[in-house]
């Protein structure tokens, strides 16, 4: 131990917190809770350590250079901070639900006089009302779906405020019954809001409660002989019925609880969870865990339990469980305060709680052998290109981590980079960056790729430092740039500079399928039929789709800007106002002044100034 590393665990408080723990580089190795920090931390380090936890990490104690702490109010506090900051800095020795993205959730907006209803991947504070978290895409467009289904909703981003017309004609949706037409007026706010609180109920799981005050309105709409109203609301009320049928659950008529299976293979996890309310199952999905081997079960359950309802809307008053969680008082309390009521973690031991259980426990078995096999399939794939790319490099072992790096213009103008990452063969798409070349005048691509290898590889001279989410960045196993003989002499100049003189570089040109090494002066040639081949050419034509997606999105906010934002006067409304009534820049130049002036918050005098910018 380090005299600052021991120094710093002197200092520690003796309350409840957070503490990250770090190796020289920064890196965070693991992420933890507890009720006293000082306590907590300290017995990492004693010879006899109790709690499969602490066993398991032993081997990261020794690579522990830092500890860096945050102190909170109260252990669930602690809880709620711990699940942000794995899922934020996706700590190897942590378990931790696979989220690359983040979980979607369905969200109503709140914001607007008439709420649109739409998926996100974003939970915001903004008063918004989300429900989720959903496994995955699909399982939300399936919630979707049968939400448009029975309830028309607007779906358009246009602003539209209650009492004010905002477009002369409807959309197809209003056609087809889909949405109710807020913006030529032919529904009001308060309308609209009872139809979205309908959308509520439905999602919460409360369709009986829905059932009923549908039957009370089409009941009012047959007495003042709106037979036609009512008929729509006959046909919704069958409809949500036999929704109702396909999730009805006998055995848990007025039950409102969720219940988690878990199964375990090698270093993976899945969990299958279900969520009942009112006696309806309205969810089953799969989530799948990263977790080390000698993990114990009540530790990768309480982890989930710890992830999943850091971030969940709807939080039943019954959880049950497979097996014994750490710490369950805690957890119940972080819970309940979570929800606004008492929660509790039960294990079904008979009856039908403990048949459903057995069910999950199956199906989660069946989803983690899905896909174990699937990844054996990929991944005997991918070892063999590795291992293949590895021999013709000459490297000591397959690159398990690759970054490939392109350059793309447009005659010079608007030049960027991007950084493609593959792991085991894979992408990593969380992981790619995209860069704005600053330094390069014209089309120099070898200056290009020097800038941005300096700016992506900075970290790694002595002293140097970055922004938090940069030194996360991992070093790869290889380098390979988009280009010949020429790039990757650039290139090396630069990891020379640098001091990463071992680090693997090799360059691949388009027009041969060629690899080009710093030090040798003829090309390598990969067999047309190598798995190795087709995997640096993936890695290639990755990097180029995302250097040439990036470089279109500036060049068409470019070619934007010139069209409207250049207008002597004109803001974002007032483009707005021009785009609402023109439609084009070719209109808006083609129409006479007394037009342009008649543009909300144009006037005369702006008018004749932005006629004579587009004439001139």
């Amino acid at each position: 131990m380090s005299p600052e590393l021991e120094a710093t665990l002197k200092r520690l408080p003796d309350r409840p917190g957070v503490y990250l723990m770090k190796d020289s580089r920064g890196d965070v190795l693991y992420v933890g809770k507890a009720q006293s920090l000082r306590n907590r931390v300290r017995s990492y380090w004693q010879k006899l350590a109790p709690g499969g936890e602490i066993h398991r990490i032993r081997s990261v104690i020794d690579r522990v250079a830092d500890v860096e702490v945050t102190e909170v109010d109260s252990v669930s506090e602690a809880l709620l901070l711990e699940a942000n900051l794995i899922k934020r800095f996706k700590p190897r020795f942590n378990v931790r639900l696979k989220d690359d993205k983040s979980y979607p959730y369905i969200k109503i907006t709140r914001a607007d006089d008439f709420p649109r209803v739409e998926r996100t991947r974003k939970l915001v504070n903004d008063g918004s009302r989300y429900f989720g978290p959903y496994a995955s895409a699909s399982s939300v467009d399936e919630s979707m779906n049968l939400v448009r289904r029975l309830f028309p909703f607007r779906t358009c981003t246009i602003e539209i405020k209650d009492g004010q017309r905002a477009l002369q004609r409807p959309c197809l949706l209003y056609h087809i019954k889909r949405c109710q037409g807020p913006c030529i007026e032919a529904i009001g706010r308060a309308d609209y809001g009872a139809d979205i609180a309908q959308i509520e109920l439905f999602l919460e799981g409360r369709q009986e409660t829905l059932v009923k005050a549908l039957g009370r309105e089409m009941a009012t709409a047959a007495e003042r002989t709106d037979y036609e109203r009512a008929a729509g609301l006959r046909d919704k009320i069958r409809a949500i019925e036999r929704t109702m049928e396909s999730q009805k659950m006998a055995a848990f008529a007025r039950t409102e609880l969720d219940l988690v299976g878990l199964a375990r293979q090698d270093n993976q996890a899945a969990i299958n969870l279900f969520v009942i309310r009112d006696g309806k199952m309205i969810g089953r999905d799969i989530y799948l865990l990263d977790a080390a081997r000698d993990a114990t079960d009540d530790e990768v359950l309480t982890s989930f339990l710890e992830q999943y309802y850091a971030r969940a809307t709807s939080i039943p008053r019954e959880v049950l469980v497979p097996t014994e969680v750490g710490e369950p008082g805690v957890l119940e309390t972080f819970l309940g305060e979570r929800r606004g009521g008492p929660v509790h973690l039960r294990i079904p031991l008979r009856g039908e709680r403990r048949k459903l259980m057995t069910l999950a426990t199956r199906n989660a078995t069946e989803m983690l052998a899905r896909e174990q096999a699937r990844w054996l399939a990929d991944h005997g794939k991918t070892l063999a290109a590795l291992e293949q790319l590895a021999e013709a490099l000459g490297l000591s072992a397959p690159p398990l981590r690759i970054e490939c790096y392109d350059i793309s213009n447009f005659g010079g103008a608007q030049s960027v980079g991007s950084m493609v990452v593959f792991e085991d063969g894979k992408p990593r798409t969380g992981e790619y960056r995209r860069f704005r070349i600053k330094t390069v005048q014209g089309p120099n691509d070898f200056a290009s790729h020097q800038e941005v290898l300096r700016r992506r590889f900075r970290l790694a001279r002595t002293g140097e430092e970055g922004n938090e989410e940069e030194r996360r960045w991992a070093m790869p196993d290889l380098v390979i740039v988009d280009g010949g003989k020429g790039q990757v002499s650039a290139a090396k100049a630069v990891l020379d500079e640098l001091g990463l003189h071992d680090l693997p570089l090799a360059g691949l040109a388009k027009e041969r399928e060629e690899l080009f090494l710093p030090d040798r002066s003829d090309p390598i040639v990969l067999p047309p039929t190598s798995s190795a081949l087709y995997l640096v050419q993936r890695l290639r034509d990755e990097a180029h789709r995302f250097a040439i997606t990036y470089h279109r999105t500036l060049r068409d906010r470019r070619t934007v800007r010139s069209a409207f934002d250049d207008l002597p006067g004109v803001g974002p409304k007032r483009k707005r106002e021009l785009l609402k009534v023109f439609g084009s820049i070719k209109r808006v130049r083609d129409a006479p002044v007394e037009q342009i002036a008649a543009v909300p918050g144009i006037g005369r005098s702006l008018a004749e100034r932005i006629k004579a910018t587009l004439e001139a």
